[in-house]
This record gives structure tokens, C-alpha cells and sequence, in this order.
């Protein structure tokens, strides 16, 4: 059987937001918002917001259990300094906690992650059962011949 470790990271969570973009509801501000403070504009992507979940619960499962806190940091990216004459370094700044709060919520309402108290969120038996299957159909569907000494 195939866990998620037997599969590229990209071909996993592309399969798995297929899957829970039926699953999942974007709200109406997730179009509008920006995925962090370094960023400029909403994310412009059509399934952006089963990406995210997608990707989500493959950390929580890799790392877990893990913080909103901890999460924001991972998703976060560099800050431009001065925007005058572009002489400060860049800092570092976090990604949207509300919007890695309100996808990990809505796997929990899935029954996909749990939170562990005290302790952040982490992955149910479900949802690991969900990220292995994935992690199979992708293995098959793989024509890398790299990858044949898993199947």
C-alpha cells in the first residue's frame, strides 16, 4: 500500500484538492483575500482554496501535531524593506492565520483532522485512510520510471 511518502508532493495534493474541492465550500471573501502580508493580490488561481486544504492536511499529517502559529510561518514568505529607495532587507512575515484557521476547521467538520489539546491539530485515521488512497490512485496514474520501485 502507498503512503503519502511514495508519491511527489505536487501530483499528491493535486489529486487530493480535486478530491475535497466537492467536499469543501469557499466563502465568499476567500476570492478577495490575500493568502499573506508579503503578498500584493488575492491568489489567482481557479482552485486555490482546495489547494490549500490540500496542502494543509499533508502538513498536518507530515508535522502534526501542529499550531495555526506554526502553520502561518510555513506559508509565509519575505516582506520587501524600504519602498523608497529599496536599501532595507527583507523581512520575514507570515501567511493569513484566518485563512489556515477557517480551512482547518472545515476539515475538522470532515472529520479529516481533529484538534489534540494543547497541542495544535492533527490528523484522524479518516484522513490519513483518505491521504493513502490518494497517495495509490496517484501512483498508478504516475508514468515515471523513476518511481517504479515503489509500485
Amino acid at each position: 500500500m502507498a503512503t503519502m511518502y511514495d508519491v511527489p508532493a505536487d501530483d499528491l495534493i493535486e489529486a487530493l484538492a480535486d478530491d475535497l474541492e466537492e467536499r469543501l465550500d469557499e466563502p465568499d471573501w476567500g476570492k478577495f483575500v490575500k493568502s499573506g502580508v508579503d503578498r500584493e493580490l488575492p491568489p489567482e488561481q481557479e482552485d486555490f482554496w482546495a489547494t490549500r486544504a490540500a496542502s494543509l492536511l499533508r502538513k498536518v499529517s507530515d508535522r502534526g501535531p501542529i499550531g495555526v502559529e506554526r502553520l502561518s510561518t510555513e506559508y509565509g514568505g519575505a516582506k520587501g524593506g524600504s519602498n523608497r529607495y529599496q536599501v532595507a532587507p527583507d523581512k520575514r512575515a507570515d501567511g493569513s492565520k484566518n485563512l489556515i484557521r477557517t480551512i482547518l476547521q472545515q476539515l475538522e467538520e470532515e472529520d479529516l483532522v481533529e484538534t489534540a489539546e494543547g497541542e495544535g491539530r492533527r490528523i484522524t485515521a479518516e484522513g490519513q485512510s483518505l491521504l493513502d488512497d490518494t497517495a495509490g490512485e496517484v501512483l498508478e496514474e504516475l508514468d515515471r520510471p523513476e518511481l517504479e520501485r515503489y509500485a
